[in-house]
């Protein structure tokens, strides 16, 4: 699981080179749902998620709709590495919430790994916005606060739901939605073998096979120790954007990340998140 959320940046970065932002989310989303929807509805997952359709819609939007075009407009600007040292953060923003909201204690340490996390934030841009694209650093950011509110809807809203179907149902929304976009701007010719091999990989791999592997990691080892892979998958991306696409790695985003670890494990040791899909 580690490797396989952590190879998406890679993906991702070589597909907006031809494909606009939108026309990747609708390509990715269309095909892994084509492959998910008819697993959930075999067993009977599809019609408990149907009749919660307003957290449903919210739940894509936030999670999948938005996050997905955010990052892939931001890998136009960002390197991969960067867009996934950055998603790092996820955890702190998550922690923030649930002590904002008051379902965890805003003790000392908390507040010391938010403090810390936010230092390797800082670390991993360099101070200097200049030296990258500002607008993709805010795209990114984005991301990261969508894939912290998600989880918070699902656990304000959607608790009880079969997961499968609610990613399934979550899948088809998008595709519904970017479908008037990608329509517009769909490639006048065909892309190259590596943007097609690009979202193949996006969509069965990292999105539908993901999935389904990442449920039974849940029902193997329990939901909170497979979230573990959540603070790998941007070492494998950013060793991947290194290795293939020969991106620059720096000594502050190495110790960024290595910071932006430690204040997750501070915020979030005592409290139990849920699973959200970071890529």
């Amino acid at each position: 699981m580690c490797v396989v959320w952590g190879i998406p940046y890679l993906l991702i970065r070589v597909a907006v080179r031809e494909l606009s932002p939108a026309m990747l989310v609708f390509a990715r989303t269309a095909v892994a749902a084509l492959l998910l929807v008819p697993v959930a509805a075999a067993r009977g997952e599809l019609r408990p998620v149907l009749a919660r359709w307003r957290p449903v819609l919210v739940f894509a939007a936030v999670e999948i709709a938005g996050p997905w075009l955010l990052l892939s407009s931001a890998e136009r600007r960002i390197s991969s590495s960067l867009a996934a040292l950055l998603i790092a953060a996820v955890p702190l923003v998550g922690a923030f919430l649930a002590a904002v909201e008051g379902r965890e204690r805003f003790d000392r340490n908390r507040v010391a790994g938010i403090v810390v996390g936010t230092a390797g934030v800082a670390a991993i841009v360099g101070f200097d916005v200049g030296s990258s694209s500002g607008s993709g650093i805010a795209e990114t950011a984005g991301v990261v606060v969508g894939y912290a509110v998600g989880p918070w809807i699902l656990a304000r809203y959607m608790q009880g739901l079969p997961s499968l179907g609610v990613i399934a149902a979550s899948l088809v929304v998008t595709t519904v939605a970017y479908a008037p976009v990608a329509a517009l701007q769909w490639p006048a010719s065909v892309p190259a073998a590596k943007v097609l091999a690009s979202v193949a990989g996006l969509a069965v791999v990292c999105t539908a096979v993901a999935f389904v592997l990442f449920f039974e990691l849940i029902a193997e080892v329990g939901p909170v120790r497979a979230t573990v892979i959540t603070y790998v998958n941007p070492a494998v991306a950013a060793v991947l954007g290194i290795a293939v696409l020969g991106e620059r790695f720096t000594a502050g985003m190495a110790a960024g990340f290595v910071l932006v670890l430690a204040g997750s494990w501070l915020a979030t040791r005592a409290a139990r998140q849920p699973f959200v899909a970071e890529v």
